[in-house]
């Protein structure tokens, strides 16, 4: 898994690549909390590149979201397979996060 932040204008760009899984949501955990406790308030997490998706890789993206809303922040998702927005929908968290269809969706401006 590979994974990197970039700032746009207030929201924080996170690129993830690979698998997350039970092996590499640590890891994940890790970076994306880093990146809150420096003041990072609204993720969207590019899912473009990422192969698969588990319960722990999901696990690890409900508490970051948990963690920003207690300071008011946000996340949305863009991009991912079929097979990675799937598993939003069969869980249903579709109800919980933003899902956009693409990164430049997810960048424009709430109307």
């Amino acid at each position: 898994m590979d994974f990197s932040a970039r700032r746009y204008g207030d929201r924080t760009i996170v690129a993830l690549a690979g698998d997350i899984d039970v092996e590499t949501s640590p890891r994940l955990r890790e970076f994306l909390v880093g990146l809150v406790d420096e003041n990072a308030r609204h993720l969207v997490i590019d899912l473009d590149d990422v192969d698969f998706l588990d319960s722990t890789g999901l696990g690890v993206l409900i508490g970051v979201f948990h963690r920003l809303g207690a300071s008011n922040g946000s996340m949305a998702l863009a991009g991912g397979s079929a097979a990675v927005r799937g598993v939003f929908h069969i869980t249903q968290l579709t109800k919980v996060f933003a899902l956009h269809d693409s990164l430049d969706q997810a960048l424009l401006p709430a109307r």
